[in-house]
């Protein structure tokens, strides 16, 4: 049993390699936590990267939850550097009373936009060798194999000098992260495609309640016209978007929406 956060596909291709009974933390979110308990010999979450951390709302969901299970692992995907996060989020479950008996990372297309520019991180994906990687883990999962990946001294080095002067990506509704512009049909497909329901479409617009969101990226990627960009950034190419080639805008609508 897998439980899976995406915004642009990459987790959700991920999860889809690792097992076949999948479920979206954006909708198991929406129960009250007296209903998330769930039961399986092997449960997993597999999650982006945020931060070099984990979303915040999959930490939530996985400390609000009940997992009964006699295998607990988390897969983070990462597109250029992964801190070291096995080691430091393992820890900090570990504390809270989540026992973490794998924790692994994959190595996929970066798609942060305020750093890069995706049709330069396309080139990069065969190098990437993204399906050797998932296999290798699921290998690992199907023999229960303990593990937390060990952070080298290059990662721990990146992630300390990351946190001395971080991207500021935690918008408010008076210091908004993004900007919709005049390329906008009001189609909607911000708003399903949303996780945490942060975006509602009025006279046409969408409009951002910025309390919950996650900084997932996913409407700023899945706008079929373009017409979301960043305000506090400029992007390495505006008009450069991404979602996981083995997944459809349908399956992102269906892992996220709110309906």
């Amino acid at each position: 049993m897998v439980f899976y956060f995406t915004a642009t596909g990459n987790s959700l291709y991920a999860a889809q390699q690792l097992d076949e009974e999948l479920a979206s933390i954006a909708h198991e979110l929406r129960k009250p936590a007296s209903e998330r308990h769930y039961q399986a010999k092997a449960i997993g979450i597999v999650v982006p990267l945020y931060e070099f951390d984990l979303p915040r709302p999959v930490e939530e969901f996985i400390l609000s939850s009940t997992f009964n299970t006699d295998y607990f692992y988390v897969v983070s995907t990462y597109g250029m550097h992964h801190g070291g996060i096995a080691e430091r989020v393992a820890a900090r479950l570990t504390t809270a009373g989540r026992r973490v008996d794998y924790y692994n990372t994959v190595i996929m297309l970066d798609n942060a936009l305020n750093v890069f520019d995706m049709d330069e991180q396309r080139k990069l994906d065969p190098e990437k060798r993204v399906d050797e990687q998932l296999a290798a883990v699921r290998a690992d999962i199907d023999a229960r194999r303990h593990y937390i990946q060990p952070a080298t001294q290059v990662e721990v080095d990146f992630y300390e000098g990351y946190m001395k002067k971080p991207f500021d990506l935690h918008p408010h509704d008076d210091d908004p992260l993004y900007h919709v512009g005049d390329a906008c049909i009001g189609c909607g497909t911000c708003s399903r495609v949303c996780p945490m329901g942060c975006i509602r479409i009025e006279d046409g617009r969408p409009v951002y309640d910025y309390d919950r969101c996650a900084n997932c990226y996913a409407c700023i990627h899945a706008c079929p016209t373009k017409a979301i960009h960043y305000v506090r950034y400029d992007e390495p190419n505006p008009n450069a978007r991404y979602r996981n080639p083995h997944v459809t805008l349908a399956d992102l609508i269906a892992a996220n929406c709110q309906i």
